[in-house]
C-alpha cells in the first residue's frame, strides 16, 4: 500500500484498489508504513496489518509524539476483526540513538488453519 506522505502528490493509499480482485476466503496482509493507516484497514476487512514508521518512540520526546501520532507504537494490538502489528525497526532516523526502544527485526509465519 502506498504510504499516506503520497497523498500531497496523488501518490497515497487507494483502499479500494489493493485489495481488489482478491479472494475473501483467504487471509489478507497489508504492508502499510504508518500504522495511522489501520483505521481504513478495518473498514476493507484486512486481516492483518504490518507497519513500522513509529521507530517505538525511541527517546524523550520523541516516544511522547510517536504516542499520540498512532494507534499503535510497537507490538500486536487488535482493532475489530483486524490485527496490527508494528515494529521499531532495526534503524534509526535522526540521531541513531534508543532509550527505551530497543531495534528489532520481527519474523512473522502465517499458517493455515486448516490441515
Amino acid at each position: 500500500m502506498n504510504d499516506i506522505a503520497g497523498e500531497s502528490t496523488g501518490q497515497g493509499p487507494d483502499f479500494d484498489r489493493a485489495p481488489s480482485g482478491r479472494d475473501p476466503a483467504r487471509a489478507c496482509v497489508l504492508l502499510a508504513h504508518q500504522p495511522v493507516q489501520i483505521h481504513e484497514a478495518v473498514r476493507h476487512h484486512v486481516d492483518l496489518q504490518l507497519s513500522g514508521h513509529t521507530h517505538g518512540g525511541r527517546l524523550w520526546p520523541g516516544n511522547f509524539i510517536a504516542a499520540a501520532a498512532n494507534p499503535t507504537v510497537a507490538g500486536l494490538d487488535r482493532y475489530g476483526d483486524t490485527q496490527l502489528y508494528v515494529s521499531r525497526g532495526a534503524g534509526a532516523w535522526g540521531p541513531p540513538t534508543r532509550v527505551g526502544a530497543p531495534s528489532d527485526i520481527t519474523v512473522i509465519e502465517l499458517a493455515s488453519r486448516r490441515a
